[in-house]
């Protein structure tokens, strides 16, 4: 049996307040040469709702739930979260656990795919979180990337059924599903994955919504995987085609409704909500389109019970042959340790868990 004794949960974390929003925006875009006003115009979407991200409460509500579930099944792990972007910061998170003990903790990331911004960034901020914290700090393991886990593409089903029940019933039939996910940079998207791989941000994307989609009425509806929350400079060659051009087009095409499921993202943060239920939504009325947002999976029973099934693999079996855990599709299910050289967008990365 491997020595874990906590569980870390690892966000990206959002701002609390209005004078929260700038100082977070500055600590997502550090480096990467954004303009001022751009920072300000994404700033204005939370100033909307108040200054708050939604997404630090449902790390908050998702933590009460899992230490319901793990005292339930006998798990004796306290549960930490630290957010890569916002209070509470990684690196104060690991020097509260090296503070209290731990020696080994196993990490769940809210994202579920690879890429350097969705799995290798993790890696790297808990790497940077341990240096900084000292030779005291705890061992800490990524949990692996969990895409096609069966709690991660049943509640995306159930969640689109329910959105498709809403919308008018002589549109239904003929509805076309949405799945959306964050754009990257094509360069990013190439270097997704172990070397020689090709992306594998679009392949585990495709082979999620693939996965989704065939559970929905019998698989009986169109459907496409599009992109959405572009944030680069025009010059900069990003995924495609972008979620309110093809809405656009769905209309002008004669569809008839659509469904749009966020199928790049965990929970209902602001980029699903507004990048999709404000944007979106305007643009598919405006083109005469109805439309319904499926929820993503976060408050689904099936999500928390897949972080246990997860936690699980690695405390009974840490490196046991894939065959042996849970996953759906083609692509098969992840690995618990990176190849070297895995993401390789930007600077090389050793192996690492």
């Amino acid at each position: 049996m491997p020595d874990y004794d906590a569980f870390l949960l690892v966000s990206f974390g959002g701002p609390e307040g209005p004078d929260d929003v700038m100082p977070f925006l500055r600590n997502v875009t550090r480096g990467r040469g954004i303009p001022p006003e751009r920072l300000e115009a994404v700033a204005e979407h939370y100033y909307a709702v108040g200054g708050v991200s939604p997404i630090n409460q449902q790390c908050r509500d998702l933590i009460a739930g899992l230490q319901d579930d793990f005292r339930a099944r006998g798990l004796d792990l306290p549960v930490y979260w630290g957010n890569r972007n916002w209070d509470p910061y990684l690196t104060d998170t690991v020097a509260t656990m090296a503070a209290d003990g731990v020696q080994h903790a196993l990490a769940f990331a809210t994202s579920a795919y690879s890429s350097f911004s969705s799995c290798r960034q993790y890696l790297d901020d808990i790497d940077r979180a341990r240096e900084r914290v000292g030779p005291g700090a705890p061992r800490i393991d990524k949990i692996r990337r969990y895409f096609n886990h069966p709690g991660f593409i049943e509640p995306f089903a159930a969640n689109a059924e329910a959105a498709l029940a809403t919308l008018p019933a002589g549109v239904r039939d003929g509805a076309h599903l949405v799945f959306t996910a964050h754009s990257v940079p094509l360069a990013m998207a190439a270097h997704s994955g172990p070397p020689g791989s090709g992306d594998r941000y679009v392949a585990e994307l495709t082979d999620a919504s693939a996965l989704i989609a065939e559970r929905i009425n019998g698989g009986a509806h169109p459907w496409q995987l599009v992109y959405q929350s572009r944030s680069g400079p025009p010059t900069q060659p990003w995924l495609e085609p972008d979620v309110l051009e093809h809405l656009a087009d769905l209309a002008k095409a004669g569809a008839p409704a659509a469904v749009i499921i966020p199928v790049g993202f965990v929970s209902d943060h602001m980029e699903v909500r507004h990048d999709l239920d404000t944007e979106a939504v305007e643009t598919a009325a405006t083109a005469g389109l109805p439309v319904a947002r499926a929820a993503t999976p976060w408050y689904h029973s099936l999500f928390r019970a897949m972080v246990i099934d997860l936690v699980r693999e690695r405390l009974a079996a840490p490196g046991a042959p894939d065959t042996a855990r849970a996953a759906l599709g083609p692509l098969g299910p992840s690995t618990d340790v990176c190849p070297a050289g895995c993401c390789a967008f930007g600077r090389p990365r050793a192996a690492a868990q």
